[in-house]
């Protein structure tokens, strides 16, 4: 039960539920989210770092990047939550934005998109 309580509160936030639908078929740089979202790379870290403590997601280091994608090694329960959710979102208007939005986002080239990123924060 502890398992499923953990995935229910890492997915009662309209951010990490977007992140979700976003992971869904495909791994993202953290900058590709933070561009989707328009947060905050610290706040979007956090969103992300709950969503792993569920196991919901996972991610990997390419040299300065992290990339996360859909964890289809974790408990069922995230993974068929997972699935769920991605099911669920697929009508709703901010997550049909949010997938038109990702193609464009993914044209750009992530060190660019990182590196105008760090610009901004300046």
């Amino acid at each position: 039960m502890r398992e499923t309580l953990g995935v229910m509160k890492a997915l009662a936030d309209e951010s990490r539920l977007r992140i979700v639908a976003a992971l869904n078929r495909r791994e993202l740089c953290l900058c590709q989210i933070v561009e989707l979202l328009g947060l905050a790379t610290s706040t979007v870290s956090r969103h992300m770092s709950i969503l792993q403590q569920a196991r919901l997601v996972e991610s990997r280091k390419d040299g300065r990047w992290t990339y996360f994608r859909l964890d289809d090694t974790g408990p069922a329960e995230a993974s068929e939550s997972a699935e769920l959710i991605v099911r669920q979102l697929r009508k709703d208007s901010q997550v049909r934005n949010d997938s038109k939005r990702l193609k464009e986002i993914l044209k750009i080239d992530p060190e660019k998109l990182c590196r105008t990123q760090s610009e901004c924060k300046r």
